[in-house]
């Protein structure tokens, strides 16, 4: 998997693998085909990556729910 390990080191593949195992959580949303395509047009219009919009509307959404 991937390159070597550097001696007495990791590799930077794993070095990202292991800081994002540590700090945060992994979401994998399925949405009906065509949907993904107009949310990537969304995001790109209000300047967010796709996952900052994700975010973001989820946050959003739970703040309602939620009450706060």
């Amino acid at each position: 998997m991937g390159r070597p390990k550097k001696e007495g080191g990791m590799s930077a593949t794993d070095y990202k693998r292991d800081f994002n195992e540590k700090n945060y959580d992994r979401l994998s949303p399925y949405v009906k085909r065509g949907k993904k395509d107009r949310y990537k047009e969304a995001a790109k219009a209000a300047g967010y990556s796709l996952n900052e919009f994700m975010e973001k509307a989820m946050d959003k959404l739970a703040a309602e729910i939620l009450g706060e």
